[in-house]
């Protein structure tokens, strides 16, 4: 039983963290802020000034492989802004995958606002993915003098602004590299007219908006991976605004599972979620703030980041019913199975958990422990009725020996002294066993109110 119990505990302080294990980030990378010269250009119509373009990545657990982006009747897919989003409208495309590597060259093409898994655009034989510039090691073909100039012809092309903002400019990385694992089966739903083929959301430039909600949306592939398998980092959208951005994403992650895979998915919102869904803070931006550590009664999975002012009632196990014999008034999580009752412990010693019950007499009332609250150490004294061996116990709050010593009393005193720097903050059992009777102690160590003074 005494199992079962360190189990229910276990998993309660565990299982939250285990719910979005696979997807261990979500990374917004700034990727450019367009300046005067973007401005000019009218072919891909009017970039404003100031405009900052935004990448998003998946960073999944190496194995794992992100095969859907959607929203669904519980779980919206949302992308917003404060301001409208840049689409390109001379070569602008909804999806990357779709792009030829030549059009990046054109104009503002190269900051189209759209969604992908993983791949960003082709050339013949080569399919180019999304990187972190900060990995990208290869050069670039985008912006300066590979760009044209745009409407109005800038000699030494567009896109060349070296904006602190945005880290390494696009003229020396443009975060696309190749890779040779190419996604197959693309399909999507949601976003374009189902007769006419247009795109009227964010990502289209047909209407100029600053928010898409679906709940009946889905991009999806046979699954990508990152071009590092060990970061494993996959690009989804790439937005640009003057605006400040913020979504929710819903995701369909194939991971390894007992030597086979399976697919989960993994939410932004906990409004319903069903058996195969996972709730993953990551998901939703800007990051919500506050107590992640789930060992404080103000923990919520909804949490992405941790405030650890938000953290400030540390969880107690114990029992809290008033009518148990080991009522606990300083718990503020009850667990049942620990209550004890006359004739009743769940398979623990009674006299242990519950001393004042025991028809056992008394050692001695001579018999002293102190200090009490302990820090490093506690001392045992008192006066046995016989000489002998005596046993000494330390038991912590759920009945389990963490300390024993056997002893040897000639004179019938006892004095003894106990290390108990090693044990956490709480409530423990001392108890001395001889040879005709026994006797038990509770004390309590409080380490962090002796560190406050």
């Amino acid at each position: 039983m005494f199992r079962i119990i360190i189990s229910i505990i276990t998993i309660t302080i565990l299982f939250p963290c285990e719910l979005f294990a696979q997807i261990e980030n979500v990374i917004v990378e700034k990727y450019y802020v367009s300046d005067a010269n973007d401005a000019t250009d009218t072919s891909g119509g009017f970039l404003p000034l100031g405009s900052k373009t935004f990448r998003i990545f998946i960073d999944l657990a190496p194995g794992s492989k992100l095969k859907k982006i959607y929203g669904d009747s519980n779980h919206p897919l949302v992308f917003s802004s404060t301001e409208s989003f840049f689409n390109n409208k001379a070569d602008g495309q909804s999806f990357a995958k779709d792009f030829s590597k030549n059009r990046l060259q054109e104009n503002t093409v190269a900051l189209d606002s759209w969604l992908t898994l993983g791949q960003t655009t082709r050339l013949g034989a080569k399919t180019y993915f999304g990187i972190l510039k900060s990995d990208d090691t290869d050069g670039s073909f985008i912006g300066g003098m590979n760009n044209d100039g745009g409407s109005a012809g800038i000699p030494t092309g567009l896109l060349t602004n070296a904006d602190a903002y945005a880290g390494i400019p696009l003229t020396i990385a443009d975060g696309l590299d190749t890779m040779n694992n190419v996604p197959l089966s693309w399909a999507d739903y949601g976003f374009l007219d189902n007769i006419s083929g247009v795109d009227s959301t964010i990502f289209g430039s047909v209407i100029t908006r600053n928010e898409f909600i679906s709940y009946n949306a889905g991009l999806q592939n046979s699954g990508v991976q990152g071009i590092d398998s060990v970061k494993n980092q996959v690009l989804v959208a790439q937005l640009t605004t003057t605006g400040d951005i913020s979504f929710e994403l819903n995701l369909e992650v194939e991971e390894i599972y007992g030597g086979s895979t399976r697919i989960v998915k993994y939410v932004a919102n906990n409004n319903t979620i069903l058996p195969d869904e996972r709730l993953c803070p990551f998901l939703k931006y800007p990051a919500a703030c506050g107590c992640t550590d789930p060992h404080y009664v103000e923990y919520n999975p909804v949490y992405s980041c941790n405030n650890q002012d938000s953290c400030k009632t540390i969880i107690v196990f114990g029992c809290m019913d008033s009518m148990a014999c080991n009522f606990d008034p300083e718990a503020n999580f009850n667990l049942q199975e620990l209550c004890c009752y006359p004739g009743f412990c769940n398979d623990r010693d009674l006299n242990i958990v519950c001393p004042q019950l025991s028809s056992q007499k008394m050692i001695s009332e001579n018999f002293e422990l102190y200090p009490n609250p302990a820090t490093e150490r506690i001392t045992i004294s008192g006066e046995l009725p016989v000489s002998g061996e005596i046993s000494i116990f330390i038991y912590d709050r759920f009945g389990k020996i963490l300390s024993e010593e056997h002893l040897q009393s000639d004179d019938g005193k006892i004095y003894n002294q106990f290390d108990v720097s090693k044990f956490n903050d709480g409530i423990y059992i001392l108890k001395i066993d001889s040879q005709v009777n026994s006797t038990s102690k509770r004390f309590i160590i409080n380490k962090k109110n002796s560190q406050e003074r």
